[in-house]
């Protein structure tokens, strides 16, 4: 077996774990400051919402000598907006300018063609009216709060409403981690944007329901018991299932930083920033939050039931008698008995070595007749 595995089978077991759920004001105070950075970057820079959100014009040029900066710099000139160009595979410029309607962007394709050098016949010009963009905004909300009443329901009916509040809580901490990574960069937000973020909430529930299995199946008739108190076997849960959650989250993700990495930034192909980089951030921080929020949140709540505080109280006063008694066994071990056992060792002449007779022969002294 693997040191992996190896690792994955102790902690299923119990013979190893990590106090998440102890140290949960720690995650708790990491996830606050990153979530206000976040909400910082979104209310400073905001989003950088495409053409298909606020409406406006894309120019698709033929192969161009042209670089990226002279591009944006005609591209500025001729519309007065600014414009987000991409390098395309086939040696052209993608130019998309936001905010331009149909009277003014015939004007700008030919400026666009004089500044360039190139044939106005060569550019292809698509229009996205704001009406247009503004429907497609409302639908994309509207489908991402059906998305979170369904789940809220389904993780109610399924395990009970403190798993559901939890997991919405991680949710959304996913989510503004994830808009607040776009605002700090400044990729643009597009409809593959959105089905990033809808994809990688889905992979966030996945890692948090497998936990919320376990503890829900572990938490049978906890009060019947006097070992565990609630968090403790909450912690277990996530220890249980950590080498899982990581297996899962690292595969998920090594494909999707090849899109970002290599297919974006290597390669040039800007359009796949748009999805790749809320599924890259999406997905590790729905690892986290899985890990270090929701089942957290869950024993927190938990605790707070009268009959969780009575099994704690009670878990708590046998650890006590217990250690109580190992102290009294211990200090009986180390008592007169075991002194008796010692002085000997030290005074009496019985330990000393038996004398040796002048033929060789040795007898113990108090053998001798």
């Amino acid at each position: 077996m693997s040191k992996l595995g190896n690792l994955g089978a102790r902690l299923h077991r119990g013979e190893i774990s990590y106090d998440f759920v102890g140290k949960r004001k720690i995650w708790y105070g990491v996830s606050i400051l990153i979530t206000i950075t976040a909400i910082v970057g979104l209310a400073v820079r905001g989003l950088n919402m495409g053409i298909d959100f606020q409406g406006g014009a894309v120019f698709t040029t033929s192969k161009t000598s042209v670089s990226v900066a002279q591009a944006e710099t005609y591209a500025k000139e001729a519309s007065g907006h600014e414009a987000v160009v991409q390098k395309l595979g086939t040696g052209g410029l993608r130019i998309q300018i936001a905010g331009m309607d149909t009277a003014k962007s015939d004007a700008t394709k030919a400026k666009l063609a004089t500044d360039m050098k190139v044939d106005p016949e060569s550019i292809n010009s698509d229009l996205v009216g704001p009406s247009w963009g503004d429907e497609i905004a409302n639908k994309a909300w509207e489908g991402l709060g059906i998305f979170m009443v369904l789940v809220v329901i389904y993780l109610a009916i399924a395990f009970e409403w403190r798993m559901a509040l939890a997991a919405l809580v991680a949710l959304i901490h996913d989510i503004t981690i994830t808009t607040g990574i776009y605002a700090l960069v400044g990729f643009e937000v597009t409809p593959g944007t959105v089905i990033g973020l809808l994809t990688i909430l889905g992979y966030s529930l996945y890692d948090t329901v497998v936990v919320f299995d376990s503890l829900k199946e572990q938490t049978k008739d906890i009060t019947k018991q006097t070992r565990f108190t609630y968090s403790d076997i909450a912690n277990h849960s996530i220890n249980g299932t950590l080498v899982r959650s990581i297996n899962t989250t690292i595969v998920a993700l090594l494909p999707v930083a090849g899109l970002l990495f290599i297919g974006g930034g290597f390669l040039g192909a800007g359009t796949l920033n748009d999805i790749s980089l809320s599924l890259f951030v999406g997905l590790a921080a729905g690892a986290y939050s899985s890990i270090f929020i929701a089942t957290p949140l869950v024993a927190d709540l938990k605790e707070a039931e009268p009959q969780m505080k009575a099994l704690r109280k009670r878990v708590l006063a046998k650890r006590a008698q217990a250690a109580a008694e190992e102290g009294m066994a211990e200090a009986r071990v180390g008592g007169p008995e075991g002194s008796e056992d010692a002085a000997p060792a030290v005074v009496g002449p019985r330990n000393q070595p038996a004398p040796r007779n002048r033929g060789g022969r040795g007898r113990p002294s108090g053998k001798r007749r």
